[in-house]
């Protein structure tokens, strides 16, 4: 959840990649940001008047208010962000049922047995120790 917080948070700052960023999905998140910037590239050089805005001036373009571009810039921009932020999601709730790992009952994120706190969300755990029969055996068959 938290992470669909922070894409959505990153989504509305026109910065694609946050929530893939949180998640530890670096390669994901750089090829979310590369498209939406590339997108953004393409779509300034088609539908933008070259004189109202010099394109070749990194400067100029940052400088653009969202309000004077069209629509035809603004609209798939938008589309890309929702959709970065849709994947950013699914990874999130399709990763907690993936893996095998210990998680935190709390966020969900990757746990370490060796530590006695979640490093994700702060929280303080309690480990379980696995059953001791009367032979001396856990339940997963080992001897203690």
């Amino acid at each position: 959840m938290i992470a669909a917080l922070v894409a959505v948070v990153g989504a509305s700052l026109g910065v694609a990649g946050a929530g893939h960023l949180y998640l530890r999905r670096w390669r994901r998140a750089a090829a979310w940001f590369s498209f939406v910037v590339g997108a953004a590239l393409v779509l300034l050089w088609l539908f933008v008047d070259p004189a109202t805005v010099d394109l070749a001036d990194p400067a100029s373009v940052a400088a653009l208010e969202p309000s004077v571009l069209p629509l035809t810039v603004t609209a798939p921009l938008f589309a890309l962000l929702l959709l970065s932020t849709l994947d950013a999601y699914r990874l999130a709730t399709e990763g907690s049922r993936l893996t095998d790992e210990p998680q935190c009952p709390n966020c969900g994120g990757e746990l370490d047995p060796e530590i006695d706190f979640c490093p994700w969300c702060t929280i303080e755990l309690e480990w379980e120790e696995p059953a001791v029969d009367s032979t001396g055996a856990d339940s997963t068959g080992d001897d203690r």
